[in-house]
């Protein structure tokens, strides 16, 4: 019975990361495309539902440590799975974030072509989602390979922040709009701290082994 549920809640943590990539994705593409009602939805819809289900698999959580007082890699599982929903928790206000600089930015001449900010969000969205396979196929391998990978999505940032301060000191005028830029791509970076999160709570829920702090990203963010 217990086993019948802790798949469950898995299968609900899953559709959660689902419906956050999806917030994740459409905050850069509404940039991207010029889309204001793809953003606005971000966060006027899509918002409200992830409050909503992260409040439900807390609940979930909570009431399965109570009735069945699990004990070994059962209770690992439910509250790592308490951990990973507060870290979708927090992707989702990444995303209304964005959705938030993107609505300013559309509206005003862009700053210069974007080809890294998509190719961080592109990689950073990536890390998501092979951080939540990882936790469903149980893939320590994978999950550590995630970790790693943080590395390209920080020397991603540094790229866009260090292009973005020769625009701003070249061109003041565009302070405010590169600014923007930059809160973007630390919002991105996050969503790739919280992803490396996950997988480090995936390798302890398999081996019961804590791996924070053993890769050069920096986790936690």
């Amino acid at each position: 019975m217990l086993g019948e549920k802790i798949t469950n809640l898995k299968k609900q943590l899953v559709s959660y990361a689902g419906l956050v990539e999806n917030m994740i994705q459409n905050s850069i593409k509404g940039l991207l495309h010029k889309d204001e009602t793809l953003l606005h939805k971000i966060y006027e819809k899509d918002e409200v539902d992830a409050n909503r289900i992260e409040i439900e698999l807390d609940e979930m959580c909570t009431n399965l440590i109570a009735q069945y007082q699990p004990k070994a890699k059962d209770l690992r599982t439910i509250l790592m799975v308490l951990k990973m929903n507060n870290d979708l928790e927090r992707m989702a206000d990444l995303a209304v974030d964005i959705s938030k600089s993107s609505l300013f930015l559309i509206t005003r001449p862009q700053v210069k072509p974007y080809i890294d900010l998509p190719q961080m969000a592109d990689e950073t969205i990536k890390m998501m989602k092979d951080s939540f396979e990882a936790f469903v196929n149980e893939d320590v391998d994978l999950a550590k390979n995630v970790c790693q990978r943080d590395n390209i999505v920080d020397d991603l940032q540094k790229k866009i922040i260090k292009e973005l301060k020769d625009v701003m000191r070249n061109h003041p005028d565009t302070i405010e709009r590169s600014l923007q830029l930059i809160r973007i791509s630390n919002k991105l970076e996050r969503i790739a701290d919280h992803s490396t999160n996950i997988c480090e709570d995936v390798t302890f829920i398999v081996e019961g082994i804590v791996i924070k702090h053993h890769f050069g990203g920096s986790s936690g963010g």
